[in-house]
């Protein structure tokens, strides 16, 4: 099956979810939450992360992960990786409560795409204070995709990984998974990065993407946001509507997409240094604000 194939499945697949100019969303992707180890690279994000992620609970924004928020390659099973961020993944369960809790999962997290996986490792998890087991996420589910339908408009955005438009970690991802246990891991530590990552693979990321665009511009131009390269993109209206949040393992900072008040942003969430010389979290607007409306063609 083509990347044109298993994209256009996904988004006939993909889950429905209506807004209008009211709705608030951020898309974050490529977390990469570990264990905390020295191969975790989201460990140094992780307080950047979950004061960005505080922030928009407290401001009613949906939050829509867009794969690999997890890295369930390097680790065997879920635990480890909650013990070492429970407290991410305790406020990720209060949106969850709330229906606003959107998870798509990516080539990293693939398991998700079982559902008895995750009824079985993501469900429950043991409570020291109480001494038995809690609910973590009662009936949470897990898609390859997300559609988002303005309510008056019919204007869609296409959200997914983005891993549909690369062969080896969309039907090799179990290979790809045994490589970087067996191989990748153990050299992180020491400092080097696989380098069949698109991440990290320049010639791969231009192929990735240039698979995504000649899509959308086979499906209407239809406005889309991925993850999978961690390379943020946001073109001006006119141009293919190809976004992309970029991830949450940069060096020192985050990157997301948001949308509120019918627009949508590139933003970073970085730490800054004031003038005392204490350091604070910032949010830095990188493009944007654009209406959503200049990225619908006239005849949808």
């Amino acid at each position: 099956m083509s990347s044109q194939k298993r994209l256009s499945r996904a988004y006939k697949k993909a889950k429905l979810i209506p807004f209008d100019d009211t709705s608030k969303f951020i898309f974050f992707s490529d977390c990469h939450r570990g264990d905390n180890s020295f191969a975790d690279e989201f460990a140094n994000n992780r307080n950047i992360y979950y004061h960005a992620l505080r922030y928009y609970f407290t401001h009613g924004f949906h939050y829509c992960e867009l794969g690999d928020g997890d890295e369930l390659w390097e680790h065997l099973s879920f635990e480890p990786l909650f013990e070492a961020h429970k407290n991410i993944y305790l406020l990720m369960k209060r949106f969850h409560e709330e229906n606003r809790l959107h998870l798509i999962f990516g080539n990293h997290d693939m398991v998700y795409k079982n559902p008895d996986y995750v009824q079985k490792h993501l469900r429950t998890y043991y409570d020291p204070k109480n001494e038995r087991e809690a609910i973590l996420f009662d009936n949470l589910k897990f898609h390859e995709a997300l559609r988002l339908k303005h309510k008056y408009s019919g204007q869609e955005i296409f959200l997914a990984h983005g891993h549909q438009a690369d062969f080896m970690n969309y039907h090799g991802w179990r290979f790809q998974r045994f490589l970087v246990r067996i191989l990748w891991k153990p050299l992180q530590v020491w400092g080097i990065a696989d380098p069949t990552s698109p991440a990290r693979n320049h010639k791969e990321l231009i192929k990735v993407e240039k698979r995504i665009k000649r899509w959308i511009l086979n499906n209407g131009l239809l406005m889309t946001v991925v993850g999978h390269t961690h390379r943020p993109r946001f073109p001006e209206p006119g141009d293919i509507p190809f976004f992309n949040d970029g991830s949450c393992v940069h060096p020192r900072s985050i990157t997301g997409i948001e949308i509120e008040s019918g627009t949508i942003s590139l933003i970073k969430w970085q730490i800054a240094t004031k003038e005392d010389g204490t350091l604070q979290i910032v949010r830095v607007l990188l493009e944007g604000p654009q209406n959503i409306h200049d990225y619908q063609l006239e005849n949808d």
